[in-house]
């Protein structure tokens, strides 16, 4: 936890963007994994993270905006828990910890709205993801649970989003400490990047780092030779000599705050001709956009951008033709890129993206495209100092696209099926970083990890 003014700041500073009634905020409950005593690894809701700071279960957060106060829900342990679990500091003792005094049963809480419901009183609430809070939401405010996104408060989301897409400097601290940690996970899965290893014995070992670093990952690890399936989780391919190993994956630190990087890395250690030439071009997107990086502008021009070095430079390689500005207009280069170049970062490594994407990535200035391609775009609205946001450009090669779109004679006139084909046992190439954007431009987080030709080669060879 950060020291408890920092949750009493922010606390204060959300009461002055809302107006009157209550502001609920629940905590998770632990998750049975195949029965109820064998959980998943237990992991707090962010928002009540970032208001509340406390990391343990079925903990419930509530402002009250009319009378200026706020409060904890929870129930202190029972023997039966202590015997179990152990010891863990009372309610009141926790909930000090973050700056409030005012503390209860979850039974009261729920008397509380129940009681708020009937006399019609405005409960501010984000929408939530888990059905067991979803269940419990729906019971005490008396809401069919289809109906809780719907009546969720579009101006807490917005209150919040204004808030926390700005990071502090003990924000940033914690994700350079998630960046430190992605940077040995990343340069350990170079150095076992050889033919015979199996793709999940790096994605253990990686995972090993980030526990190791009192840790865990931010996300389901992508460790794959078939780097043309943008979201790959299946790791059982052996690495072989020719082909390149993908792997996306960052760590999150003890208090939640997340890395997220992606290099490519040839199996062996040395690129053929052909991934150097196309790994360039994704290198080139890549530091296009951190050289060109700055508040103000929208980060849809940014995507756009990278898209258009993918389009010259596969242009330049003969697999793309024509007019590179009206191809990426028109969308042709997404049969190469068909994902955004990149998403907010934070407490989430999709950073409130349980909050829906368009009220916080968008606005009534940038809206969301439908356009294939440039629709999987997470944010597009104007940066800010203060933003973490990730550039990641890539290209891949999707044999049933590529089949798709040549059947039906899509983009003939910017696309050489011909020359395509020949790439359809190529994979993918994805280059990620992590950026921080500052007044009057951006700044790249963590120590480098390897990323040129040269450095990733280099990196491989190492013991």
């Amino acid at each position: 936890m950060f020291d408890k003014k920092i949750y009493m700041a922010r606390r204060a500073k959300l009461r002055q963007a809302l107006k009157g009634g209550l502001v609920f905020f629940p905590g998770n409950p632990e998750v049975p994994c195949n029965y109820a005593g064998n959980t998943y690894p237990f992991r707090q809701d962010s928002n009540f993270l970032y208001f509340f700071g406390l990391q343990t279960p079925d903990m419930f957060g509530l402002i009250d905006l009319d009378a200026d106060k706020d409060y904890l829900y929870a129930d202190d342990l029972t023997m039966d828990d202590i015997i179990w679990m152990g010891h863990l500091p009372s309610v009141a003792d926790m909930a000090a910890e973050a700056g409030i005094s005012e503390t209860a049963p979850v039974n009261d809480l729920k008397e509380l709205l129940h009681k708020a419901v009937l006399s019609r009183r405005k409960i501010h609430y984000v929408a939530p993801y888990n059905m067991q809070v979803a269940q419990k939401m729906a019971e005490w405010m008396s809401v069919p649970v289809g109906k809780l996104k719907e009546d969720q408060s579009v101006e807490l989301i917005k209150a919040i989003s204004a808030q926390r897409s700005i990071k502090s400097k003990e924000e940033l601290a914690e994700i350079e400490e998630a960046m430190d940690i992605a940077y040995k996970m990343h340069t350990l899965a170079m150095r076992m990047c050889k033919p015979g290893t199996y793709e999940y014995q790096v994605s253990g070992a990686i995972e090993g780092v980030a526990l190791q670093h009192h840790g865990s990952m931010s996300f389901l690890p992508i460790v794959s030779m078939n780097g043309q399936t943008l979201h790959n989780h299946h790791h059982g391919n052996m690495l072989k000599e020719g082909r390149l190993m993908v792997v996306d994956a960052g760590a999150e630190t003890h208090n939640h705050y997340c890395s997220d990087i992606t290099r490519t890395t040839p199996v062996g250690g040395k690129f053929t001709t052909r991934q150097k030439e196309i790994y360039e071009i994704v290198l080139k997107a890549n530091t296009t956009v951190i050289e060109t990086l700055k508040p103000g502008l929208p980060y849809r021009d940014y995507h756009l951008s990278a898209c258009k070095v993918i389009a010259q430079g596969l242009k330049d390689l003969g697999l793309m033709k024509g007019d590179v500005e009206q191809a990426v207009q028109e969308g042709a280069h997404a049969l190469f890129m068909p994902h955004g170049l990149g998403h907010m970062m934070g407490l989430d490594v999709h950073d409130m993206e349980n909050m829906g994407e368009n009220l916080f990535g968008y606005d009534d200035e940038i809206r969301r495209s439908d356009q294939f391609g440039l629709s999987y775009l997470r944010l597009g609205r104007r940066l800010q100092p203060g933003f973490v946001l990730t550039d990641e450009p890539g290209i891949y090669f999707i044999p049933a696209l590529i089949d798709q779109w040549k059947s039906k004679e899509k983009f003939t006139q910017y696309i050489d099926y011909g020359k395509v084909e020949a790439y359809k046992d190529f994979g993918g190439i994805r280059i990620e970083d992590d950026i921080l954007i500052t007044e009057k431009g951006c700044k790249v987080l963590g120590q480098p990890i390897p990323k040129t030709v040269a450095e990733v080669e280099e990196a491989c060879l190492k013991a």
